[in-house]
C-alpha cells in the first residue's frame, strides 16, 4: 500500500465518521435559511471561482441572512446592509470573536494578536498598552518627525535612482519607508537601508506568511484533517514565523543589553567612575 492510497483511504474514513456523528447531533441547532448541503463537502460546491457573486446569488433566494455549511464548519452569510448593521452595531458582543486559520494559530500566534483575540483580558490590555503607547493622538504627535525624516529620505532615494539612471522599485522602496517608520517607532532603530537591497529577507518572510495565511486550506473546512496538515500550509507558516520571531527576539535581546549597560554606566557614574560607549 501506497502513501497515497493510504492518506486518501485515512480521509474517506474519517469523513464517514463525521457524517454519522453530524447526523446524531442534526437538529440540535437554530440555524438561518440555507441550501441542503452535499456529504462530506457541504455547500462547498456552491461558491464557484467567484464566491461573492454566488453568495450574492444565493441571498436571492434563502434571504439576507443565511447559513452555509463549508466542510464541517457551519458558517453564517449576511448579504445586506441592513442586517449587517444589526450584526456590527447592535450585536457586535455576539460577533467579536474572529474565526483564526489553522495557519495562524502556529506558535500560539493567534493569542497574542489582538486582529485574532476574542474579548477577554488579554485582549483588553494589548489594546490598551497599544492605545496608550503606540496610537494615542499625544504618541502620533511626537512620532511626526519620524514621519517627516522617513518621507524626505524616500524622496533622497527617488532622487539618487534618477541621477544614477536607474529604475525605481516603488513596492520596494514603499516597503522599507513602511517598515522603517515603523519598527523606528516600536524598537527606535530602522530595519532596512533604504539606499540598498538590505532586509529584503524580512519582506520575503512577511509576505510568506501572509500568503500561507491566504491560501484556502482543508483544515480549515475539515478541522479533523489538522493532525495531517496535508497542503503543508501549517509546516511553511511555521517556519515563516519562527523566522520573524527569531527577528523580534534579537531585537528585544538588543534593547536589554543596552538597557543593562546604561544602568551599569549610571550605577559607576554615582560612584565617581566616569564611562562612555
Amino acid at each position: 500500500m501506497d502513501y497515497n492510497t493510504l492518506v486518501y483511504g485515512s480521509i474517506i474514513a474519517l469523513s464517514f465518521l463525521c457524517i454519522i456523528s453530524k447526523l446524531c447531533s442534526r437538529g440540535t441547532k437554530k440555524l438561518p435559511p440555507g441550501p441542503s448541503p452535499w456529504p462530506i463537502i457541504g455547500n462547498i460546491h456552491l461558491l464557484g471561482a467567484k464566491p461573492h457573486v454566488s453568495l450574492a446569488n444565493l441571498a436571492k433566494t434563502y434571504g439576507s441572512i443565511m447559513s452555509l455549511k463549508l466542510g464541517q464548519v457551519t458558517t453564517v452569510v449576511i448579504s445586506s446592509s441592513t442586517m449587517a448593521k444589526q450584526v456590527l452595531k447592535y450585536q457586535d458582543q455576539d460577533f467579536t470573536s474572529r474565526f483564526a486559520p489553522d495557519a495562524v494559530q502556529v506558535h500560539n500566534y493567534c493569542k497574542f494578536s489582538v486582529g485574532w483575540l476574542p474579548i477577554c483580558p488579554r485582549w483588553r490590555k494589548i489594546r490598551r498598552i497599544m492605545s496608550t503607547y503606540i496610537f494615542s493622538c499625544n504618541r502620533l504627535d511626537a512620532n511626526q518627525h519620524l514621519r517627516s525624516q522617513k518621507t524626505k529620505e524616500l524622496i533622497a532615494y527617488c532622487d539618487k535612482c534618477s541621477q544614477e539612471g536607474k529604475v525605481v522599485d516603488i513596492g520596494q522602496a514603499a516597503f522599507k519607508t513602511s517598515l522603517n517608520l515603523m519598527s523606528n517607532t516600536l524598537f527606535s532603530k530602522d530595519l532596512a537601508d533604504p539606499f540598498s537591497d538590505s532586509k529584503v529577507e524580512l519582506k520575503e518572510v512577511i509576505w510568506g506568511i501572509l500568503t500561507e495565511i491566504g491560501k484556502p486550506n482543508l483544515v480549515d473546512f475539515f478541522p479533523i484533517l489538522k493532525m495531517i496538515d496535508l497542503q503543508g500550509i501549517r509546516r511553511r507558516t511555521t517556519i515563516q514565523v519562527g523566522k520573524l520571531f527569531k527577528l523580534f527576539d534579537a531585537l528585544i535581546n538588543e534593547r536589554l543589553e543596552e538597557k543593562k549597560r546604561s544602568n551599569c554606566i549610571h550605577a559607576d557614574g554615582q560612584n565617581g567612575v566616569f564611562a562612555t560607549i
